[in-house]
């Protein structure tokens, strides 16, 4: 039991660290681009406000860095899928994920009229913390998890699941 809390607040922490540098991905391109080339005043792309635009790119770009960091160190170990497949979950939960934080900045910017560098950025935090609470279910559920083991019992220890026989869960 002692370590079953163990492993699972290790991978907590992991998950937790490489969600702090996410959000400093996230936030820092976000903003790179909102008083860049996104800017209410810029030309780049046309002369309307791309502040939702900025948001997808901004979340985009650190769910990149997200799977590359979660598939090394947060939930490394032997491997559940092929990493294309991985890839390719890891992804639809992260879409999901973009759409609430996506909301959350249009909702504030375009429907509450919040249209300061402060409040798109805490509606952005709070669109990063909706998105964060998917994301770990999403991840603990279908991600990175056995093929065949099932979802509602994540406390078997791993060399517990039954492993693929075409040999397609090494990475």
């Amino acid at each position: 039991m002692v370590t079953k809390v163990r492993a699972r607040l290790s991978e907590l922490l992991r998950f937790g660290a490489v969600g702090i540098a996410g959000i400093v991905v996230n936030l820092g391109v976000f903003n790179l681009l909102r008083l860049g080339p996104l800017a209410a005043d810029a030309e780049v792309i046309g002369d309307s406000d791309r502040v939702v635009t900025a948001k997808i790119i901004a979340t985009v770009v650190s769910i990149l860095f997200a799977w590359w960091a979660h598939r090394g160190w947060t939930f490394r170990g032997p491997k559940r899928h092929t990493p294309t497949r991985e890839l390719l979950l890891f992804l639809a939960v992260n879409g999901a994920a973009l759409v609430i934080e996506a909301l959350a900045v249009a909702v504030s910017h375009h429907w509450l009229g919040f249209h300061s560098h402060v409040a798109d950025n805490v509606a952005s935090l709070v669109g990063i913390g909706l998105g964060t609470i998917a994301r770990y279910v999403g991840y603990s559920l279908f991600v990175f998890t056995s093929e065949g083991k099932v979802a509602v019992a994540p406390d078997l220890p791993a060399d517990a699941a039954p492993r693929s026989a075409t040999g397609d869960d090494e990475a």
